[in-house]
């Protein structure tokens, strides 16, 4: 019914914008030879028309040629509050919803609110890069708790070391990220509730980063952190956007969620400070036609279009490149490959492995910003004939050249 298969033009775009883009500080300098399309497989955003719900929501808002200063309607909270009970079977009220610029921004309004005093902040890892980026920029210790896969290839939570990291290091709060970027796990309520309980245990406050909650496989379901128990709901700062979902990164608009009144007025009030957080008119009808029943139908091809994706390259990958192994995601619409036994093998630096696939027009991403050796991250988030191409090229010219 939806169009997953044109080829957009998205020229200057930051996916396509290799060349002024920070991609480069990871790989150095590599130009695509003549004769190879750009074929964006890094950054996470999507190659695909957004829903039409979104831009008919937003059509029809531009008829009314105003665009002063206007509020969040009532229309924008019930549509949050109708989506979170559609897809999440959960209950929240409007008072337990504010707005957020963005997700990241929201996380260091949250560490603020938090105030721990002990400046050393736990998360999971590998590491979505955003994480990092603003616990440094906020002068804030990094502890990375790693995760590891099982002997069906599952990425697991060590339990016992993230006990033993918290002790050790006197953690007060935690960033907790389900769907787990760039792993692509989507956590079982087992798993989500033994965390919540050492969290509970040692008192550690969360601020739960949910923005893939939509983009999982048709076979999984997102649980919210805060529905574990009433402690983690009430210890728990959560955050969500349509932008991935829907691709709308370049829109700006994202949501908390916060059920304990002290930390809600806590963070309003750092928020209110920055006299910056305030929503976009346009922002706000593109979640209005996102969070819609045309947008749900739209998201459920979706999730078929990504899944079939994942499940063509997961195959093509094993079935190919010797030496490469991952895991297939649950969630979310990224690869996160291990490259370390090709690398070895074949005695080629990671980073001259992806300048190859740059050469060919594969602009794929260096992993080990995620904080784990030997990894890289492709999204898969693009018209299946793209996919195609890409790791043909990756079969021809990188990895059996």
């Amino acid at each position: 019914m939806y169009d997953f298969e044109t080829i957009l033009d998205r020229e200057g775009s930051v996916a396509f914008d290799v060349p002024n883009n920070n991609i480069s500080s990871f790989v150095g300098e590599v130009k695509v030879k003549e004769g190879f399309s750009l074929i964006p497989m890094w950054i996470a955003d999507m190659g695909f028309k957004s829903a039409p719900s979104v831009s008919a929501s937003m059509l029809k808002r531009m008829e009314n040629p105003a665009f002063g200063y206007f509020d969040l309607s009532n229309e924008y909270f019930k549509c949050i509050i109708d989506w979170h009970k559609r897809m999440y079977d959960q209950d929240i009220n409007k008072e337990d919803i504010g707005y957020e610029n963005g997700v990241l921004g929201g996380i260091s309004t949250a560490l603020k609110a938090y105030q721990p005093t002990n400046n050393k902040i736990l998360v999971q890892s590998p590491c979505y890069i955003g994480f990092t980026n603003v616990l440094k920029d906020n002068n804030y210790e990094i502890i990375y708790n790693p995760m590891y896969k099982d002997e069906e290839n599952i990425w697991r939570i060590d339990y016992d070391l993230l006990e033993k990291q918290i002790v050790e290091n006197k953690i007060e709060t935690a960033i907790f990220n389900n769907p787990q970027n760039p792993s692509g796990r989507v956590f079982t309520f087992e798993e989500l509730d033994r965390v919540a309980k050492i969290y509970e245990k040692y008192d550690v406050k969360v601020i739960s980063d949910e923005i893939w909650a939509d983009i999982i496989r048709t076979d999984k379901k997102h649980i919210p952190f805060v529905s574990v128990s009433e402690d983690a709901k009430m210890r728990t700062i959560s955050l969500y956007a349509p932008s991935k979902t829907f691709n709308l990164a370049g829109l700006i608009g994202s949501y908390h969620l916060i059920f304990n009144p002290e930390v809600k007025a806590r963070v309003n009030s750092i928020s209110k400070a920055t006299h910056y957080n305030n929503p976009n008119i346009l922002s706000m009808h593109a979640l209005i036609g996102a969070f819609s029943e045309d947008g749900n139908k739209w998201l459920n091809e979706l999730r078929e279009v990504i899944q079939e994706n994942v499940d063509y390259a997961y195959d093509y990958i094993l079935n190919n490149f010797e030496g490469v192994t991952l895991s297939k995601p649950e969630g979310t619409y990224m690869l996160y490959l291990d490259v370390k036994e090709y690398c070895t093998k074949k005695q080629i630096s990671l980073i001259d492995l992806i300048k190859k696939g740059f050469e060919v027009g594969v602009i794929w991403q260096n992993g080990e910003a995620f904080i784990k050796e030997y990894t890289i991250r492709m999204n898969l988030a693009l018209p299946k004939s793209l996919l195609i191409e890409a790791l043909k090229r990756l079969n021809d010219y990188v990895f059996n050249a």
